[in-house]
């Protein structure tokens, strides 16, 4: 039994195949919708999701199988003070695989310790977001064709986005991989992630303007810029347009850039964008249904000819 704790938890060769393994399901959906008949998912989010949780839910009715779970801490028997691990036990009784969000790190780590049945973290505090990572990669690989030789911005809230770290461990498996990383000096990444990069010998550089370098990308993936973070409002309004992609900028960047996004979205995509081609980050929300499917029958070996 297998457990999706963080994207790293799966080699370069499994995640290869469970990225074609999601393109098959895209190309031929009846082949795979009564894959999971009389399996069970249990969504247990102790946090509020919208994304997330109806895409684990979406996923598994896609298969032919059902969901159980609740969507709130104060639902949940949680509120009554019962732990993560006599909850997943609990849990293990009643269904065949978990997706479990949680607000404290390392939650997920926990529950798969004490669980019968496969664990999927869906989000621990700050800390992982793997299937969020492995959307990323999927639409990646769909629509570039490749995971390696690519130059990749990531523009925001790069010192407390989860997202964001995530992805570049994962990327810097890949070979020729260089990253632009794009924000403020008070939301720069966190040294840790650096020293990831430096040691794994990819190429980076740090910049504040999007517009100087957003020519040179073949990626760019954008995330808000929290005014919560500034230590006051006149550094915030001094830097906040330097991170809201538009129009004005798109056309600085290459004919075959790709825009993504984690989403939700504030302000820091202009709708005026989601008109060009380039924008992907609504179709990366469908490949997120894609991937976690694959991911489900992964986890739970089921093997469908």
């Amino acid at each position: 039994m297998r457990h999706l704790i963080s994207p790293l938890d799966f080699s370069v060769e499994e995640l290869d195949k469970l990225l074609t393994l999601a393109n098959d399901i895209e190309k031929n959906p009846e082949k795979y919708s009564e894959a999971c008949k009389g399996k069970k998912l249990a969504t247990l989010f102790y946090e509020p999701s919208t994304r997330t949780r109806l895409s684990f839910e979406a996923a598994m009715m896609n298969l032919g199988g059902n969901v159980l779970g609740f969507s709130e801490a104060t639902s949940s028997s949680a509120a009554k003070g019962e732990s993560v691990a006599d909850t997943i036990q609990i849990i293990s009784c009643y269904a065949d695989i978990a997706a479990m969000r949680h607000p404290k790190e390392g939650a997920a780590l926990v529950a798969a310790n004490n669980s019968a049945i496969p664990v999927i973290n869906a989000g621990d505090g700050g800390h992982q977001h793997p299937t969020q990572t492995l959307t990323d990669l999927l639409t990646i690989r769909s629509l570039k064709g490749r995971l390696d030789n690519v130059t990749i911005g990531l523009c925001g809230d790069l010192k407390f986005g989860r997202t964001v770290h995530s992805l570049i461990n994962a990327l810097l498996r890949y070979d020729n991989v260089k990253f632009v990383l794009i924000s403020p000096a008070e939301l720069k990444v966190p040294k840790y992630i650096i020293e990831h990069i430096e040691a794994a010998g990819a190429q980076y550089e740090e910049v504040t303007k999007l517009e100087e370098v957003i020519g040179n990308l073949d990626l760019l993936y954008m995330t808000r810029v929290q005014k919560e973070r500034f230590f006051n409002e006149e550094d915030y309004i001094r830097l906040k347009d330097s991170f809201i992609l538009d129009k004005k900028k798109m056309r600085l960047a290459k004919d075959d850039m790709l825009v993504l996004h984690p989403l939700p979205r504030v302000n820091e995509i202009s709708v005026e964008v989601d008109k060009d081609p380039r924008a992907v980050y609504f179709k990366q929300a469908q490949y997120g249904v894609y991937v976690r499917m694959a991911l489900i029958l992964t986890l739970l070996e089921v093997e469908v000819c």
